[in-house]
This record gives C-alpha cells, sequence and structure tokens, in this order.
C-alpha cells in the first residue's frame, strides 16, 4: 500500500518540470491522478509512463479560465468519485524586467495564471472537498512571496497574493477537514530557471544551474504535504530551506 493509495490527485502544470515530477511521485505513492496542462501532446508523454501503474487521466486546460478549470474538476469527479488533492502547480515568471517598461498584456496574463489560476482551481474542488468531509489544496509557493526582487514585479505580487488564498482558506474551511498549504521549494532546476539565468536580472539570474535542486525534491514534499503526517502546518507555508523539514520527508540537508 502506497502512502496515497485510493486518493485522487489534481496536479495543473503537469506537463513538464515539479508538475511532471509530482505525477510521478503521486502514481508511485498509489494515487489516481488528473493531470492537467494546455499541451496535451505533452501531458500524454508524462501520462503514458505512468499508467502501468496508476490510473491516469489527462485534459488540457488553461487555469486562467474557470469554466475550464471547472469542467477538468467535474471530470475528476465523475472519473474517480472523489477529489482528495489539489496540487496548484502551474505558474510563469514572465514578464521578467522593470515595473516601469513592463508590458500591461503580459503582466495581466502572468496573475490571470498565478493568482487567479490558484484561485479558480480552489473555488472549483472546494464544494467537492466539503461535500465529501475533506480534502488537502496544495499551492506552490516561492520566497518572492516575501522578499521583493528586481525584475520580478508579476511573481512576487501574484505569489504574495496566492499565499494569502491558501491562509484564506484554511480559516474558512479548517473545521470541515480541508486542508490549505503553502510549499516553497526554493530554486528548482526547471525551463523557469532558464529564463532566469538568461534575463541576467538580480542575483537569482546568476546561480549556476547545477546549483538548483532537483524536481524530485519538491515532488516528493508534495506527496508528504498530501498525507496526514503533515496536517499540523495546515494554513502555513513549508519551506524546504528549513533543515527540520527536510530531514522529516528525508531528504539530504542543504550543502553548506
Amino acid at each position: 500500500m502506497g502512502l496515497l493509495s485510493g486518493k485522487t490527485v489534481i496536479i495543473t502544470g503537469a506537463s513538464r518540470g515539479i508538475g511532471a515530477a509530482a505525477a510521478v511521485a503521486m502514481a508511485e505513492a498509489g494515487a489516481g491522478l488528473m493531470l492537467l496542462a494546455r499541451s496535451q501532446d505533452a501531458l500524454e508523454a508524462v501520462a503514458a509512463g505512468l499508467r502501468r501503474t496508476a490510473p491516469v487521466e489527462t485534459m488540457t486546460c488553461d487555469i486562467a479560465d474557470f469554466a475550464q478549470v471547472a469542467a477538468a474538476v467535474e471530470r475528476t469527479r465523475a472519473a474517480f468519485g472523489r477529489i482528495d488533492v489539489l496540487v496548484n502547480n502551474a505558474g510563469v515568471i514572465e514578464p521578467i524586467g522593470p515595473l516601469a517598461k513592463s508590458d500591461p498584456a503580459e503582466f495581466s496574463r502572468g496573475i490571470d495564471i498565478n493568482f487567479k489560476g490558484v484561485y479558480n482551481g480552489m473555488r472549483a474542488v472546494l464544494p467537492v472537498m466539503q461535500a465529501q468531509g475533506g480534502g488537502t489544496i496544495v499551492t506552490i509557493g516561492s520566497g518572492a512571496a516575501h522578499n521583493p526582487l528586481e525584475g520580478w514585479s508579476q511573481y512576487c505580487a501574484s505569489k504574495a497574493a496566492a499565499f494569502m488564498l491558501t491562509r484564506c482558506v484554511h480559516l474558512e474551511a479548517k473545521g470541515r477537514g480541508i486542508r490549505a498549504i503553502s510549499l516553497s521549494p526554493g530554486t528548482v532546476a526547471t525551463d523557469m530557471q532558464k529564463k532566469i539565468r538568461a534575463s541576467g536580472i538580480n542575483p537569482v539570474s546568476q546561480m549556476d544551474f547545477s546549483a538548483h535542486a532537483p524536481v524530485e525534491a519538491p515532488a516528493r514534499a508534495l506527496v508528504w504535504l498530501a498525507t496526514d503526517d503533515a496536517a499540523e502546518f495546515a494554513g502555513q507555508e513549508v519551506s524546504l530551506r528549513d533543515t527540520a523539514i527536510r530531514a522529516r520527508i528525508g531528504l539530504d540537508p542543504l550543502p553548506g
């Protein structure tokens, strides 16, 4: 029996990076999966390797569109009978650059994905979780939610707003068996870091790609956060830079 046997998990942004790694980890833990992203081909590439060990569904979905998210939630409920975990993973770093020179349309699109996309997922899944008596919502957070970084105004602001949504859900739904948690994974070796490095803006862009954590680390953390062992962290942000948290998950200490 895996840690998540019998559980159903929705993962947004599941076609690559942390989302794809989380799909692998959740499947290995015994969960049934609904994988969401904008590219069906990329989703199927992830799902193909998992269907031998876990029930996996895929659906194209723009999380900035509530109707699409609601349809994905309903399809998940119809396919699996319940929804135990939502992983709000999809996110974008763009636009990178000075606020005074930012493109309003690109900035708005970033907010639509990073903030409104998280709201859309929460809004769509909460009635299902309330009706079934519980569930867990984990949103990928960031240290950028708490510390401003040059050139990242959209990302910092949207991540801060998303964390406040986590706190609001905790306040409103904690008495109904629902947990809302934020995971701050630190810098992770994904395509987003390649875009950051190419920008040359702020100290994060100067980091060597090898210095970023592998995607498997936050994936393991997401499995753990979906279990009752992490219940005490409801309404909070869990950081993978925390030595005690890493030990509890079974991750190696950070170097230095």
